[in-house]
Order: C-alpha cells, then structure tokens, then sequence
C-alpha cells in the first residue's frame, strides 16, 4: 500500500480540530512514540516512498504529518499536523 500522499480520515482526539476531516499523508516521523525518538538522526523524517519501504514501512509507533483538506477552498492546507499513525483511518488495523 502506498502511504505517503494518501488521503484517509482522522479519527483520534489528539488532535480534536482534525476528528472526521480528510487528511493527506504527506510524511512518516519513523518510531516517534518511542522513548528513545531522537528526531535529529537520520532517517527519522521520511517523505519518499522507497525510503519508507527500506525503513520497514509504518508501524504502530510511529506519526506522520498530514494536511487537512479544505473543502471551502478546494485544496489541502499549508499548515500540517503530526498525529499517531494508528489514529488515522486507513491505519486502524495497527491499534494494538
């Protein structure tokens, strides 16, 4: 499945502004709801396809940055948030 630049729905209350928008995936924070995150190495941010799939792809433990779509406008947003991965829809089945 590809990941980056899908577009699912926002189901988590993390981010309450977000809760049953349209989202678009446009990178994966690898790892980063684990203790040990260090954003500053290497491979952390992902926003390529093949490198996602050498990194092992998304797991439960990891966030990605999405943008909201907005409807009023017909575009997705500028500004991007970063929630858990298992908060969005497309990614339900990675809730343990």
């Amino acid at each position: 499945m590809k990941t980056l630049g899908t577009t699912t729905t926002y189901e988590g209350t993390e981010h309450a502004y977000l809760r049953g928008h349209k989202v678009r995936i446009v990178a994966v924070l690898q790892n980063a709801l684990r203790a040990d995150y260090d954003p500053d190495r290497d491979g952390q941010y992902i926003r390529d396809e093949e490198d996602l799939e050498r990194a092992g792809g998304v797991t439960a433990d990891d966030r990605v940055e999405v943008q909201p779509w907005l409807a009023a406008e017909g575009r997705f947003s500028f500004v991007s948030s970063d929630p858990r991965v298992i908060d969005l829809a497309c990614f339900a089945s990675l809730k343990r």
